[in-house]
């Protein structure tokens, strides 16, 4: 296990010199291969030397064992450790601010009462100036119920809301868009579906977050038939829009079409549908899922729920049955959306030469990209440690960024679609190699590219008509 940002602490530490060094102290840290990241002495009196050591540890058991390790040396005393993460989401890590300053009572009466008074009459007689003179036209519900939380399963909507914390505040990092976690205590699809219709109306757009398959799907289906602002599944869609762009881009560095590869997708829950369904749309022809039961096949959907079966019958076109290992061999492409640690390097050695393997099960990949790489020409995984990071934040807020900019009321494949060649294309040819197939997370080109992109696509499709030069003029 490697040491991550994820548990980096910060130890306030006491030194008497004379009985102990500041030598002592970092011998100990890094002797249990911790990563020092900071020393930053506090104070130094009369030999009593105070500081803060920050390092980036395994895990909490490694951070303990590091405390211990320093209250046994003479001469040391450890005064509190803090842990950096759980200190970031102190008090949560959103806040609200006025854009209008309210100074006097001039600004009050505008702002508020009685002024308001005149706003909400001209929305109530055209609804669409909610898009005008609110903050709906830039606000985005981040909605779940905490069922099925990367990494972590169904711990419920408290205990999901941290995430949904962090992905409001990626929305607004990246994208320029203001948005609002919403944790639902049911699991119920009507009381969810009613609930969001019910908030709608606060909102320009909705972002389904970590909802469990196959309830995802209908709870989406249903929101995007009954509403007029854009929904949108990132679990589903923003990891497929994440996966096409990377994987256009691996077919380059391999030279071979999309029309031509064999696929293999572990894992058909909600972002493995989207991935297939994405694929097929931009041209791939030979795609097989795999499921805890082995390859779905059209001849064998009996007991499948209605998700399942329609994926069943829109792939595999050889009809090949069996289980994921024997269904790798002479494949060109591995997508793993399942768990992890499912198939070793000699699984990966069965494919076809010039092999693409994305691992993206979090935080352990299907299969270690090391021992992956022997064998694979490209290898991406979900994991900021390794080179080629598939992540969601590539695509969500810039799609939502040019959604919102074209006041679009839906999202169709097709700008799922373009999101994934805007992404791609990011990448120039010169710098394309197997290390470097899609951008960093923090490559500011992305948004704009992304943004761009998108509200070309929804030109053409139906958006609220906001009468802008009446606005002027009231």
């Amino acid at each position: 296990m490697r040491v991550s940002p994820q548990y980096s602490a910060t130890y306030r530490v006491e030194v008497d010199e004379t009985q102990a060094k500041l030598a002592d102290v970092v011998n100990v840290v890094t002797g249990t291969e911790a990563s020092i990241t900071g020393l930053d002495v506090i104070d130094s009196d009369n030999g009593e030397l105070s500081f803060d050591l920050t390092c980036n540890t395994k895990d909490s058991a490694h951070r303990r064992e590091i405390l211990e390790l320093l209250q046994e040396l003479h001469g040391v005393t450890v005064v509190s450790v803090q842990d950096a993460t759980f200190l970031a989401h102190v008090g949560g890590k959103l806040s609200v601010e006025p854009k209008t300053p309210i100074r006097n009572r001039a600004d009050l009466s505008r702002v508020y009462t009685p002024g308001v008074a005149r706003v909400c009459t001209a929305i109530h007689d055209n609804p669409a100036k909610s898009f005008y003179f609110t903050q709906r036209a830039n606000t985005v519900a981040v909605v779940s119920d905490g069922t099925a939380v990367l990494g972590l399963g169904d711990i419920g909507p408290e205990a999901a809301l941290p995430v949904m914390e962090g992905k409001a505040a990626l929305f607004k990092q990246f994208g320029n868009v203001d948005a609002w976690p919403v944790v639902l205590a049911t699991k119920d699809v009507d009381e969810i579906v009613n609930i969001v219709k019910a908030i709608a109306p606060g909102y320009g757009g909705i972002n389904l977050e970590d909802i469990s398959a196959p309830r995802c799907f209908e709870i989406e289906a249903r929101l995007k038939a009954e509403l007029d602002i854009p929904v949108f599944h990132d679990d589903q869609h923003g990891t497929a829009v994440v996966v096409l762009a990377a994987l256009m881009n691996a077919l380059k560095v391999v030279n071979k079409r999309i029309e031509d590869v064999r696929i293999v997708v572990s894992g058909v829950g909600a972002a493995g549908t989207a991935i297939i369904k994405l694929l097929l749309a931009q041209g791939a022809k030979d795609i097989v899922g795999y499921g805890r039961t082995g390859a779905l096949a059209a001849d064998e959907t009996e007991g499948m729920n209605p998700a399942r079966k329609e994926l069943a019958e829109i792939t595999n076109p050889r009809l090949v049955h069996g289980d994921l290992k024997s269904g790798l061999k002479d494949a060109d492409v591995f997508i793993g959306v399942s768990q992890g640690n499912i198939l070793t390097a000699a699984d990966i050695a069965t494919m076809a030469d010039d092999a693409i393997v994305f691992a993206l099960a979090n935080p352990t990949p299907e299969v270690d990209p090391i021992a992956a790489a022997k064998y694979a020409t490209v290898v991406a995984t979900g994991r900021s440690d390794f080179p080629n990071q598939i992540n969601n934040v590539l695509a969500f807020p810039g799609l939502f960024r040019g959604l919102l900019d074209a006041h679009a009321t839906t999202i169709t494949t097709e700008i799922l679609r373009v999101t994934a060649v805007a992404i791609a294309e990011v990448i120039s040819e010169a710098e394309l190699s197997s290390h470097y197939i899609i951008p960093g997370v923090f490559d500011d080109r992305v948004v704009h590219a992304v943004q761009k992109a998108v509200r070309k696509a929804a030109a053409d499709l139906p958006k609220h008509q906001i009468p802008f030069q009446e606005h002027a003029q009231l």
